[in-house]
């Protein structure tokens, strides 16, 4: 994955509930653990014991978006089930709020965690709505974004608070792409 694009087209790939875990993300056990280190086939069973038809819809769509309700992400720390929705071409997930390390594994990993300014636009969208975000340079560095859902004709908007680090790491398409350009630089 490169930089961030300067704009995000992409359709709503799932809508799921509050309290999402990172096992409901990437399910742990015996048939899984040992693709840990194969990205592509363990990214064959995100959501999996939600949508098993997610990782498929993912591809044959180039990539799109996540939409949640509260506390997106809780349990472990697993950072697959950050890694694997971003080699799906997951590149922003839009959530009522987020559990605090799978925000900071989404950043690292070149997706953006949006939150809802306004928590009743989550009502507003369904899977498969085709979802616009425009100006997200712009977005990282003010903090917001707006969304155009283009299937329903709405604009909402959502917050992108970070830091500086992690605006950094954002622009540059996750903290691996971040830490190989300062290599090179060197």
């Amino acid at each position: 994955r490169g930089p961030l694009a300067k704009s995000l087209p992409g359709s709503v790939l799932i809508k799921v509930g509050a309290n999402i875990t990172t096992d409901h993300i990437m399910p742990a056990g015996a048939k899984i653990l040992p693709l840990r280190s194969n990205i592509p086939a363990i990214a064959e069973y995100v959501f999996s014991g939600i949508d098993p038809g997610f990782a498929a819809r993912a591809k044959e769509k180039g990539g799109g978006f996540i939409v949640a309700g509260e506390n997106y992400g809780q349990g472990s720390s697993r950072e697959h089930a950050a890694l694997a929705p971003m080699s799906l071409g997951v590149t922003a997930v839009l959530a009522r709020s987020f559990a605090r390390i799978h925000r900071s594994n989404l950043i690292n990993n070149g997706i953006l965690p949006l939150v809802f300014s306004d928590p009743a636009d989550y009502e507003g969208i369904s899977p498969d709505d085709l979802l616009y975000l425009a100006d997200t340079e712009e977005g990282i560095e003010k903090g917001e974004l707006m969304v155009e859902n283009k299937t329903t004709n709405r604009r909402f908007r959502v917050l992108l608070p970070l830091g500086e680090r992690e605006k950094e790491i954002l622009r540059a398409g996750g903290l691996l792409n971040l830490t190989k350009k300062q290599a090179e630089s060197e």
